[in-house]
């Protein structure tokens, strides 16, 4: 298991680096450190099968400000590599993703206090005129701090764990895994409802009914709805720029007018 932890640990500190290094190529998303999982792992398809209901879950979480949400990251990685590695179901998985996700939060909380301590030592070194110190505290121990923060949990829960975390999963009884299966079902409904939260208007509450209408009555899956929306954007888009193009400018009527005006 040492090779696996390694590798499983490396993709959590990529992962991580994607929105702190390298801009941001969504490899932080479930769905993505899931499938990397799987693949790392030789079970691509269930890595596939926990990164997609993952995401469902993440959806509607978003990192605003200095807010500090559960770390899907952490979670994904973690719960993926023990669905491989113990032939547990997707709702197995996410029942302990949720309880890591809290984990990685708080330890995100802990890591940003000790960082707030190196920006501090980053500005005197700035006003002393060391700026290569404060760029080391920057991008070496800062990065360094972050990339610790998912290699360890993650290597210790994969090269220590994976047999605890099976005995556990078979000792629980058969009441609470149907409950736990439950619970996993309407948490991405929950993170659907955060997202709508955020995204649905007055304006544009009317396409949302118009999508689930459309599912409901004429049969049609959720690919060929999302061709339709698209066909619609479009058109919608077509007929606002026309529009706007018209009434932002003079019309060829209009410099007939002007042209047939005899001059003063």
């Amino acid at each position: 298991m040492l090779k696996e932890a390694i590798l499983v640990g490396l993709i959590g500190v990529f992962s991580m680096f994607d929105s702190r290094l390298l801009g941001r190529l969504n490899f932080e998303r479930p769905l993505i450190t899931s499938t990397l999982v799987g693949l790392v792992l030789g079970d691509l398809q269930t890595g596939l099968i926990v990164g997609a209901a993952l995401e469902l879950i993440s959806l509607g979480i978003v990192n605003v400000g200095a807010a500090a949400p559960p770390d899907m990251v952490l979670a994904s990685i973690i719960a993926s590599a023990f669905a491989v590695l113990t032939g547990a179901s997707s709702e197995s998985a996410l029942t302990i993703a949720v309880p890591i996700a809290v984990l990685g939060q708080l330890l995100g909380i802990l890591v940003r206090t000790l960082l707030a301590g190196l920006t501090h030592r980053a500005d005197e070194a700035i006003e002393s005129g060391k700026f290569k110190r404060a760029v080391q505290m920057h991008y070496i121990w800062g990065s360094l701090s972050y990339a610790l923060m998912y290699f360890v949990p993650i290597f210790i829960a994969i090269y220590f764990g994976t047999d605890l975390v099976e005995q556990i999963v078979n000792a629980i009884p058969v009441w609470l895994t149907d409950g736990l299966g439950v619970a996993s079902k309407i948490m991405p409904a929950f993170g659907f409802a955060m997202l709508m939260d955020i995204m649905v208007t007055s304006k544009n509450i009317v396409f949302l009914f118009l999508g689930f209408f459309i599912t409901a009555f004429l049969d049609i899956g959720v690919t060929g709805v999302a061709i339709f929306a698209i066909i619609l954007a479009f058109i919608l888009m077509d007929m606002k720029f026309s529009r706007s193009a018209s009434d932002s400018g003079p019309t060829d009527d209009d410099f007939d007018d002007i042209l047939d005006t005899p001059d003063n």
